[in-house]
């Protein structure tokens, strides 16, 4: 991950909301939630203001959406939080850490789908 993708995605999560949401879709997997079971799940009547904040994280390349018959679902997508864990960390120890190494070659390969 480039260090401007790296910056516009923690740009993105900085927010609470948009922090709040990701966390519920990495939670929901591959599979996704609609806007508003996501709104559902924040306890916020800001419905109006979910579309906002959807669209920043889908910018940020944190989420994709996709039409399923009238709704529009949200994901995680997977591997770029995987990458942006990877960008953390890649330095750990000096860029010698085994724990670290074997922890993010595990988390590359979800997929939100339960194993």
């Amino acid at each position: 991950m480039l260090e401007t993708q790296a910056l516009k995605a923690f740009t993105a999560l900085s927010q609470e909301t948009r922090l709040k949401i990701v966390r519920i879709l990495v939670v929901a997997g591959a599979k996704g939630l609609s806007a508003g079971d996501i709104s559902k799940s924040l306890n916020t009547n800001a419905h109006s203001r979910i579309s906002f904040h959807l669209n920043h994280l889908e910018n940020a390349g944190l989420i994709v959406s996709r039409r399923e018959g009238r709704q529009i679902i949200y994901c995680a997508i997977f591997p770029a939080l995987s990458d942006l864990v990877a960008f953390l960390m890649h330095d750990c120890c000096q860029g010698h850490c085994k724990y670290c190494d074997d922890a993010i070659k595990l988390f590359a390969q979800c997929t939100g789908n339960p194993t």
